[in-house]
């Protein structure tokens, strides 16, 4: 690279010394840098040099940093869009899901209150049911009561009637005819009756 550049302030050298040599003396750029020690060619060779590798720099470094920087911000940029819009996505998931649950609930209250009628109307019925059995039994066992006390008055008019009539039959000391049995049965029963 200093092959390259060396020419170049050797022709920039000859140029100040031609413009010296026309006669024109010194001008001010060339009094400045003679008395700050400057030299032409060197400062060019330098330029050439920085823009060289500034345009490297630029190529191989810079370009790709600010790429990657500029990947690295649409990354962030995109990731941050993706998060805002998760977090709407959350947000309306969260409604929803509130909502479901609201009609959840809702329904959960009308179905337990609809069993609860049921579970009422059940055991109501079932009571009624319960009650109508035991006043049956109860009417039954009444009805065989009254037969059983009817049957057992009749087997009572009976035996007394055999009674009255046997013991007739040891007070006379005679045998009964079935005509004078059959009429103090009668006669005894019908007394027995009126009791």
């Amino acid at each position: 690279m200093t092959n390259f550049l060396l020419p170049l302030a050797q022709l920039s050298e000859h140029a100040v010394e031609t413009v010296a040599a026309h006669g024109e003396g010194p001008s001010a750029l060339t009094q400045i840098t003679e008395n700050f020690g400057i030299s032409v060619p060197l400062i060019l060779a330098q330029v050439v040099s920085f823009s060289i590798v500034a345009f490297i720099l630029w190529k191989f470094a810079f370009k790709p940093v600010l790429a990657t920087l500029d990947e690295r911000q649409h990354k962030i940029a995109d990731g941050l869009k993706y998060a805002e819009e998760m977090k709407a996505k959350l947000e309306a998931a969260q409604q929803q899901t509130a909502a479901q649950l609201k009609t959840a609930q809702v329904e959960a209250n009308k179905i337990i209150e609809e069993a609860r009628k049921a579970a009422k109307e059940l055991a109501d019925r079932e009571s009624a049911a319960a009650t109508e059995r035991a006043n049956g039994l109860i009417t039954k066992a009444q009805q065989a009561i009254q037969l059983e006390h009817q049957k057992m008055l009749a087997d009572a008019r009976t035996e007394i009637a055999r009674l009255v009539v046997a013991t007739t039959e040891r007070v006379l000391a005679k045998r009964l005819t079935d005509a004078d049995r059959a009429s103090y049965n009668e006669t005894a029963t019908r007394e027995l009756t009126s009791v």
